[in-house]
């Protein structure tokens, strides 16, 4: 069994990104710009935002985060998003999910600019993703794939299967997953007996934010398991969906929680933001 070290590759992936923002600057004049909408008050956003920022700096990126109240109208928002589109200056813009109940989320994430859409969720975007074409792809899943390449891991003609059915995750992961070969399974609340499903892929994904949601009796023998959940425990512990100690002697390779899929995520959001100011240059 092999741990996929997703915070060492990511911090390579970032040093790579701070050499390229580098030349950018110097050749073009460019800086790689990312905008936040922050809405409310909830404490992991605020620490998620924060992190995003800080690794914006490191890499030589600008970045601007604009916090909003709870009590937020959805003209105020749309407005915001409006005046980034139009800012040169900016190459991405990510608005930190969940948004109040008040707010049209869908509306709010279809009118960034698919050329600034560096989380890859706009339907521009998704709809390139699942034909195969270039375009800008959700972080995690994107990230996934980076960790498989990284550990020569290739899909092409291996069974898949992804637990979790969301936008974000779970559906972009899929086709990633058939865009590279694979044979893919996708699992949701409603899938009935799900070890049916987990226990013939070869590659195992992850992501529903259930504790221990898979257990060593729902793995294949020598399969690749990458946990995206993470769960805090009431001791305070971070835990995937996987039951880690259980599962990890029958994988192949297997990603931890902490320190697995979780920098690889921000890594590619500035990937991303790097490939919106290149194509702006």
């Amino acid at each position: 069994m092999q741990i996929i070290d997703g915070k060492a590759l990511a911090q390579s992936i970032r040093e790579q990104i701070a050499e390229e923002t580098a030349r950018l600057k110097a050749d073009r004049d460019i800086t790689p710009g990312l905008a936040v909408i922050l809405v409310g008050d909830d404490p992991a956003s605020h620490a998620y935002v924060k992190m995003k920022a800080k690794a914006c700096k490191e890499v030589g990126f600008y970045s601007i985060v604009h916090e909003m109240p709870e009590t937020i109208t959805q003209e105020k928002i749309e407005e915001t998003i409006v005046m980034m589109n139009q800012n040169p200056n900016i190459d991405g813009i990510l608005v930190q999910l969940p948004l109040p109940e008040q707010i049209d989320t869908t509306r709010i994430l279809e009118l960034i600019d698919p050329k600034k859409d560096v989380d890859g969720f706009h339907p521009y975007n998704f709809g390139r993703l699942m034909t195969g074409l270039d375009a800008f792809v959700p972080c995690t899943p994107l990230g996934v794939m980076k960790m498989l390449e990284a550990y020569g891991i290739d899909p092409k003609g291996k069974n898949a299967c992804v637990v979790g059915a969301s936008n974000i995750v779970g559906k972009p992961m899929a086709a990633l997953l058939l865009n590279a070969f694979a044979t893919v399974d996708i699992c949701h609340i409603y899938t009935q007996n799900l070890a049916e499903h987990t226990q013939r892929a070869d590659i195992l994904v992850v992501g529903v934010g259930k504790a221990g949601l898979i257990g060593a009796d729902m793995v294949k023998e020598g399969a690749v398991v990458i946990d995206i959940g993470i769960n805090r425990l009431e001791d305070g512990r971070l835990v995937g969906d996987v039951d880690y100690e259980a599962v990890a002697p029958k994988c192949s390779y297997i990603t931890p929680v902490p320190g697995g899929v979780g920098p690889m995520t921000i890594a590619m959001l500035l990937q991303n933001t790097l490939k919106a100011a290149k194509e702006r240059a």
